[in-house]
């Protein structure tokens, strides 16, 4: 979202001017400078706090994440991690190849979960983990991102990752699914009931929406006046200098990961209860995944709108918003909440726009009531008893 990359932006700058300052004193220490004797012989001098100066700042550009996660999240006491699972590629109407896992009985409803922008599917680790005891849960990667390959770029956009998701629903063969999507994933989630609304008729159970939007995301996070101002003169120019320069741009994100000035940047999208490894989760992720995708993405977050596809939701909706959410401000899901017919919002205290992940039992407390509501009551569609509890 944009408001992170702006703090990533500018902190990676920093980065690389640390990076900068330690190969210059290098340089300077091993150039030295010349005395002369009472002999007139030369004799080449090198300053010992040039050389212990520089050292120190290449292992803070290498190793300063180390220090700097400590500092901005607390300890573990059951950490999150990107790990994957058995999984198949399936081909969407779009040209993309998506990469799709599966999890728990085959027979039991499905839940499918559509992750923000920057990140994939491992996100859901917590969520995926607890619904997985009873139903049918269904994560995949966007386009671009994780492991799914996207077309081209035009193949990263709303329209077509609506169509992307309506062919992860096809999985599902004919059982009514719950839709639950997060930030960029809630904004497809609304595209796929405006461009194929006949989907809610059967095949989709209820929607949740997660720390999301209706409209252009510049419009609904905090400073949306300075973050609009600047779109044309700043953000567009650096998103397609991104595209173009993709080596360059992914050199710099590592080496501001490896900083920890990613993780201060990425810390802006937490609360006070982030922990080390949702944090370190997020940063990875954000880094990893190719930054002209990255780029694409948000430039494409700045053309949508929902169009009235809130008006035309049949299904049962929940709404789930931080109260600290920075990046779509609380005031955006309580718009979304009126405008849906029937939506429920649930305002989430002490949650910034990775509410999910740093107040994890809240959220899936929730989606885990809305789907034994919206699912047990379809008959043929019970969920099996849980296998085991969530520790």
């Amino acid at each position: 979202m944009p408001l992170i990359v702006f703090a990533r932006l500018a902190l990676s700058l920093v980065s690389l001017a640390i990076l900068g300052a330690a190969g210059y004193l290098l340089w300077s220490w091993h150039d030295g400078y010349w005395v002369w004797d009472a002999y007139g012989v030369g004799h080449q001098e090198h300053e010992p706090w040039r050389l212990w100066t520089a050292l120190a700042l290449l292992a803070w550009s290498m190793l300063g994440r180390l220090i700097v996660t400590p500092l901005l999240a607390k300890p573990d006491t059951d950490p999150t991690q990107p790990e994957r699972g058995d999984h198949q590629m399936i081909s969407s109407p779009t040209g993309s190849r998506l990469y799709v896992e599966m999890h728990g009985p085959a027979d039991a409803p499905p839940v499918i979960l559509t992750h923000g922008w920057g990140l994939d599917s491992t996100i859901w680790y917590y969520l995926r983990r607890r619904l997985s005891q009873q139903y049918r849960v269904i994560v995949w990667d966007l386009p671009g991102l994780g492991r799914s390959r996207a077309a081209n770029g035009r193949a990263i956009d709303l329209s077509h990752f609506a169509q992307d998701l309506k062919a992860v629903l096809a999985l599902t063969e004919g059982k009514p699914a719950v839709l639950v999507g997060h930030s960029i994933g809630g904004m497809t989630v609304q595209t796929l009931v405006r461009d194929h609304p006949q989907l809610l008729d059967g095949a989709v159970a209820g929607l949740v929406l997660v720390n999301t939007t209706y409209t252009n995301p510049l419009r609904t996070m905090v400073l949306s006046g300075a973050a609009q101002a600047l779109r044309w003169p700043l953000l567009e120019p650096m998103f397609r200098l991104a595209i173009w320069l993709q080596p360059l741009a992914w050199l710099s994100a590592w080496q501001s990961y490896l900083s920890g000035s990613a993780h201060l940047a990425n810390r802006i999208g937490f609360a006070s209860q982030v922990t080390r490894s949702q944090l370190e989760h997020n940063t990875l992720l954000a880094t990893r995944n190719p930054p002209a995708a990255l780029a694409r993405g948000n430039l494409a977050m700045f053309r949508w709108d929902a169009d009235g596809a809130l008006q035309a939701i049949t299904v049962p909706t929940l709404i789930l918003a931080g109260d600290s959410d920075l990046v779509t401000k609380c005031e955006a899901s309580e718009t979304l909440a009126r405008a849906t017919p029937g939506g429920r919002l649930e305002v989430i205290s002490d949650a910034n726009h990775m509410g999910f992940l740093e107040r994890s039992q809240v959220y899936n407390d929730e989606i885990e009531s809305f789907c034994q509501l919206n699912l047990v009551t379809r008959p043929g569609n019970r969920p099996r008893e849980p296998m085991a509890t969530e520790t």
